[in-house]
């Protein structure tokens, strides 16, 4: 018998105004007991609406079945046969608009928390003794994946099971991608994720490290030392920045570069050898989920004052709801309708304060919201000594400026498609931020498992 609670069985987590001083993971995780309680709320529907929502297609009744039964490593491996990352998409993926958002227990009640029992199956699995991922016969042939974020990990797995000698190029010291260097460890512990490279490394994978594909050799290059095909992943690390007077002040940031000095740097430890500037009063441009992890991570290195500027309303914010509930709760504070227009400095161009501009909700724009409108005489001043740009990512031109035949569309993404990754240069594919700009770890790896099957079936066409 279903268990016809209509509430998710809630998660553990530290307590606001502890976890907003530390790095520690905010959520617990569910217990064993915790977990096969929210697993017997799924009704194991016959049409499974659920796997739909699911970009890489995980079996999600059938290992919540085996939850609910106590078999949770036989769950894990269930979970495995479609996901490369079961522990970090347990924990950042976008549930509540994809796998739970189809989840019928969701129309009268709160959705089967998918991803927290995800989260728990992987946990329990890497925690009592999972067994190594056994090393496929190889069948001969090589492929390349150009980055070790989410969608060339996805892609290198996929490749290796199928006995593929791959081996992975990351421009930076340490595989992972976005998952080590944009997510901070409160949300995703950098363990976490380095256990799921080291399963690829047990099927054979090679990677690497601080290679720069366009520097350190060319697509073209690579093809010449006998890789047959090439996946590019290389995710989108260009910032955009506000086009306001003043942002090359001293005391402001892109997202990108102050998430990455404190996550992948390790700029919050006190004997870290990269430095970061320990601002007082903070505002952060931008609504996204991005914008949340800068600004929680802004109070976690002392900020006394950290504020969310955004020139839509909350209904309009992109960021994942239980990022800006924990947000608030952390003490961040939202500035809604609100608009930078100059960053203000002082005598040496040091940051004092962001010149904003309130606005208002006129008529809908290309993409389906209403877009914000100057509201005239509303400028009001916010005393600041650090902003952070946190409002979008372009794809690094530099693979498009080094690859003849490769093909981008105007804001620099790579023009592949979406069924198969299929490029317009024989041979390669393409997948993720690289393609999409800035989106969702899962959609980057559902573009790289497509890919992964076009390689295999375009390698074997070539036989």
């Amino acid at each position: 018998m279903a268990n016809m609670n209509p509430n998710k069985v809630p998660m553990p987590e530290q307590a606001p105004n502890v976890r907003n001083k530390n790095f520690d993971e905010v959520t617990l995780g569910y217990t064993p007991e915790m977990a096969i309680e929210e697993a017997q709320r799924c009704l194991n529907c016959k049409h499974k609406p659920c796997i739909s929502g699911c970009p890489v297609q995980v079996k999600i009744p059938e290992f919540i079945a085996l939850v609910a039964e106590g078999k949770f490593l036989k769950a894990a491996a269930k979970i495995k046969e479609t996901s490369a990352l079961p522990a970090v998409c347990g924990r950042v993926c976008p549930q509540e608009t994809q796998c739970e958002q189809k989840c019928v227990r969701g129309i009268k009640g709160e959705a089967v928390a998918i991803g927290r029992l995800e989260r728990f199956v992987a946990d329990y699995a890497r925690e009592h003794g999972e067994e190594k991922a056994a090393k496929p016969a190889p069948n001969g042939h090589k492929c390349a994946i150009i980055g070790a974020g989410p969608a060339g990990l996805t892609c290198a797995g996929d490749l290796a099971r199928m006995g593929y000698q791959v081996t992975v190029f990351e421009a930076l010291h340490i595989a992972g991608g976005v998952l080590m260097y944009g997510i901070p460890e409160f949300r995703l512990p950098k363990e976490i994720v380095q256990k799921e490279i080291d399963t690829l490394k047990d099927l054979g994978v090679e990677f690497v490290l601080n290679f720069v594909v366009g520097r350190s050799e060319t697509i073209d290059e690579l093809f010449e030392d006998g890789y047959e095909a090439i996946f590019v992943g290389s995710g989108a690390g260009l910032p955009t920045f506000m086009g306001v007077p003043g942002e090359n002040a001293n005391g402001v940031y892109s997202a990108n570069e102050y998430l990455t000095r404190i996550n992948l740097m390790k700029a919050y430890q006190n004997d870290a050898e990269t430095p970061i500037f320990h601002a007082r009063k903070i505002a952060v441009v931008g609504g996204g989920n991005v914008a949340m992890d800068a600004a929680r991570c802004a109070k976690r290195m002392g900020a006394d004052d950290v504020y969310i500027v955004y020139r839509r309303s909350e209904n309009e914010l992109p960021a994942r709801l239980e990022e800006i509930h924990h947000a608030k709760e952390e003490g961040v504070v939202f500035k809604f309708l609100t608009a930078p227009l100059e960053v203000l400095v002082d005598e040496n161009y040091n940051v004092t304060g962001l010149k904003c501009q309130q606005m208002e909700l006129g008529e809908p724009d290309e993409s389906g919201r209403r877009r914000p409108v100057p509201v005239e005489g509303s400028e009001f001043t916010l005393d600041l000594d650090c902003v952070i740009a946190a409002i979008g990512t372009t794809p690094n031109p530099l693979i498009r400026h080094t690859t003849p035949g490769l093909d981008t569309n105007r804001k620099g993404c790579i023009i592949a498609d979406d069924e198969h990754g299929i490029t317009s240069k024989e041979g390669v594919f393409a997948g993720g931020d690289a393609v999409t700009g800035a989106a969702t770890v899962i959609l980057a790896m559902g573009a790289g498992k497509r890919a992964a099957a076009a390689m295999d079936e375009y390698i074997k066409s070539k036989q």
